[in-house]
């Protein structure tokens, strides 16, 4: 009988369990089925109330924002639109050099600070840190002034380095918390054996390291590529990231919510995409196993 109590009770909790887990997930899902949903609905559909989940699917949204399909609503403009090409385009193009030129300054910042001591390490290291936290409405009126001044305003080179105040201190900060977690016993072993510094840095830190360089290589992405206000002030049309491009088919007499929801799913891809090769590299062990006896 108590057997039968205890195996009940299991049953039940686990049941319970499940059920939470199902409600949860489908409250934090719906939002993405529902522009997911969107994009595909014809506009009657959109704007009906109540809602309706049944429809007839439509991929004019698709074709529109791809330029294959003319605008039809009220108050766009006529003729093909490739403002979300154009947008990807250079979302692409700003946000990977972004991150790779901060890749390849901040991994050997990285290191330095997390292996040598020298005298205000950690004003500079908290320096850059103030470089992610400070406001972008404090510096964009004098980036734009200075841009303005120098030439580069309206080009993917100024958006470039402005996004190093949003990458930069991120890679810098995680991959210096996971150096520092991998035993320094590593480099002696490698300097006793005549490697350099370079040689220890390059083939036997990183390796173990992937997982941090993983985690702020993704968090990097995906704040660069979510930032809006310094592609919409520091650049026009022809050099604004995708989520500013978005702003195009907001128009004075009409929202078109089928080409924004669509907008949403192609400008989200590069995302997913991103996340799901790194994802093994994320629960991956850092220095599991570097030290056998």
């Amino acid at each position: 009988m108590d057997k039968r109590k205890s195996l009940g009770k299991n049953i039940l909790g686990k049941l319970i369990t499940y059920v939470s887990l199902i409600i949860t997930f489908s409250f934090l899902l719906f939002p993405i089925y529902w522009i997911f949903t969107m994009a595909f609905k014809p506009t009657d559909d959109i704007i009906k109330y109540p809602p309706t989940f049944s429809f007839q699917p439509t991929f004019k949204g698709i074709l529109y924002i791809l330029g294959l399909e003319e605008a039809t609503a009220v108050g766009t403009q006529t003729g093909f639109q490739s403002y979300f090409l154009v947008g990807m385009k250079n979302s692409l193009i700003i946000v990977i050099s972004s991150v790779l030129i901060s890749l390849l300054v901040g991994l050997p910042a990285a290191y330095i600070l997390a292996r040598y001591k020298f005298r205000g390490k950690e004003n500079i290291a908290f320096t850059i840190l103030s470089f992610r936290f400070a406001p972008p409405l404090l510096v964009i009126i004098p980036l734009y002034l200075l841009f303005s001044k120098i030439g580069l305003y309206n080009t993917h080179i100024a958006l470039i380095w402005v996004y190093q105040l949003i990458s930069l201190p991120m890679i810098l900060w995680i991959v210096r918390g996971y150096i520092e977690d991998i035993p320094v016993e590593i480099d002696q072993a490698g300097l006793v054996d005549g490697y350099s510094r370079i040689y220890i840095f390059l083939r036997m830190i990183l390796p173990l390291a992937k997982g941090g360089i993983a985690a702020g290589t993704l968090l990097a992405f995906i704040y660069c590529w979510n930032n809006f206000i310094f592609g919409m002030v520091l650049a026009s049309t022809s050099v604004q990231p995708v989520t500013v491009q978005a702003m195009r088919y907001l128009t004075t007499d009409t929202l078109m919510y089928r080409e924004i929801a669509a907008i949403c799913i192609g400008a989200a891809l590069p995302l997913l995409i991103l996340a799901a090769f790194l994802q093994r590299y994320l629960i991956s062990g850092l220095s599991m196993g570097a030290i056998r006896r």
